[in-house]
């Protein structure tokens, strides 16, 4: 028994494959998306452990440090020195905003990778590749 020779592909067939990559590329995009996103959310909950530690520990050290000083200096000097921890905290809290800041600053843009691709998807259509 002969087999038939495949038929030549035609328009549809072609338009079926055509389909069938751009499918493939959209697939392939959203799941590079998918992984950036769960980098993303990690990276945000890391973040905020982080902060939220170091928060609630620095206040708890700065508490009782200024309870100290207060209760040392009550008798000679309690209101020079409430007002200089006002002062020291309010310096404090002013280069904890600025270095946050430029944390925030430093940070890479999300979904790099993914942005990247379909720039290179679309050059590769424009340049007919």
């Amino acid at each position: 028994m002969e087999t038939a020779p495949p038929a030549p592909a035609g328009f549809l067939s072609s338009f079926r494959t055509l389909g069938d990559g751009l499918l493939a590329t959209v697939q392939d995009r959203l799941d590079l998306l998918s992984v950036e996103l769960q980098e993303e959310k990690f990276r945000l909950i890391q973040t905020f452990i982080w902060i939220s530690a170091a928060v609630f520990t620095g206040m708890m050290a700065l508490a009782f440090a200024s309870l100290t000083l207060v209760y040392f200096f009550w008798a000679s000097a309690r209101l020079a020195v409430l007002g200089g921890l006002t002062v020291f905290y309010a310096g404090a809290l002013v280069a904890i905003i600025v270095a946050f800041r430029r944390y925030i600053a430093r940070q890479p843009s999300p979904f790099t990778a993914t942005r990247q691709e379909i720039g290179e998807d679309r050059s590769c259509i424009r340049n007919g590749n």
